[in-house]
């Protein structure tokens, strides 16, 4: 095309010299007439060109105009579907410094007296069957206290480390599926993503409005049902799932005292994040680094390594995509990890 026009422009200059011989010479005619058949081919080839550079440019505007609309319909707050913490446009901002913001519709950072009775009710109803557990266990043992204390501590042990594995499967499961409007789990799984754009909040709180929420999945109703199919031959399970309803309505305080400095928590909080028995400050931090993929056990954070290291969140995400299509939020968050899910590439690199 571009030598065309270099030749057209050429003939053009040299037809438009008054001086030049063409028009002299016998074929002068003929040159003349070939100049007009090049100007037609010059214009033709313009006009189509002009044509094409239109197209681009309305095909431009309308991938524009459809990238403007979807940005605008995600624009959603953290009680619609498509709610993703940490992504711009979610409704929700983090705040500087260490600053309370409250997400959920309805909460406060006030302690009322409704959630002090929850609370005190629900513990003391879990101590008085665990004691009851450890009651007939020692009964079963013909009262052999050593072998009662032994069986009792290995019991309570076990508990807590499925607790601990508990709290990290809870944690990821609202960290990354539902929102606001999720029927039964809603207020939790608000709370819990909207932790992300305000992590401090959670200092704010008194112990019963910090962890009166998970009274209700794993309250005194939950125990003493299982309790009571169990049986007192089974007092090993009642013991259990006391001991391990009663860790995770504590995870939440234990997760507070991860988000505080060692001067604002009794020294026995620092002894034990020292000795792992509860989540450390460090280990959870990492939880907090986007997409926030991983370390999501905050009883003990025993568990964390396990379940990062095998990759066993990223396979429970691709399972659940291929059988629905739901994204997590971690796999919206960063195309990368996403990317390596679908491939199968589950393992974390920190």
């Amino acid at each position: 095309m571009k030598i065309t026009t270099a030749i057209t422009l050429s003939a053009a200059t040299i037809l438009s010299s008054h001086e030049s011989t063409a028009f002299t010479a016998p074929r002068a005619h003929q040159l003349i007439a070939s100049s007009k058949g090049f100007s037609t081919l010059r214009s033709t080839l313009v006009d189509e060109t002009d044509t094409i550079t239109k197209q681009q440019l309305t095909e431009e505007q309308t991938q524009e105009n459809y990238i403007t609309e979807t940005v605008a319909n995600t624009q959603k707050s953290f009680q619609d579907d498509g709610f993703v913490f940490g992504l711009e446009g979610s409704g929700l901002e983090r705040v500087k410094g260490r600053g309370a913001n409250v997400v959920v519709e309805g909460d406060s950072l006030e302690t009322t007296p409704q959630q002090v009775a929850m609370v005190s009710g629900t513990i003391a109803g879990q101590a008085l069957i665990a004691a009851n557990a450890i009651h007939e266990l020692y009964t079963h043992t013909n009262g052999n206290a050593p072998v009662t204390a032994l069986i009792s501590l290995a019991t309570i042990v076990s508990s807590w480390v499925a607790a601990d594995l508990g709290s990290g499967i809870l944690h990821w499961s609202v960290d990354n599926y539902g929102n606001g409007r999720t029927p039964v789990m809603g207020n939790i799984i608000a709370a819990f993503q909207g932790h992300h754009s305000a992590p401090w909040t959670i200092t704010y709180r008194g112990f019963c409005n910090n962890v009166w929420k998970l009274c209700i999945p794993f309250g005194l109703p939950t125990v003493a049902a299982i309790s009571f199919v169990a049986g007192p031959e089974n007092p090993m399970v009642s013991l259990f799932f006391s001991f391990f309803c009663f860790s995770e309505i504590m995870s939440q305080e234990l997760h507070k005292w991860s988000h505080m400095t060692k001067k604002e928590v009794p020294a026995i909080v620092n002894t034990l994040q020292d000795l792992g028995i509860t989540i450390g400050r460090v280990p959870h931090a990492q939880h907090h680094m986007a997409p926030y993929d991983g370390n999501y056990c905050i009883v003990s954070g025993f568990c964390n390594e396990a379940l990062d290291n095998s990759g066993f969140f990223r396979w429970m995400e691709h399972r659940i995509y291929e059988i629905n299509g739901v994204e997590s939020n971690a796999m919206k968050l960063d195309p990368e990890l996403r990317a390596k899910t679908l491939r199968g590439e589950y393992r974390l690199t920190q």
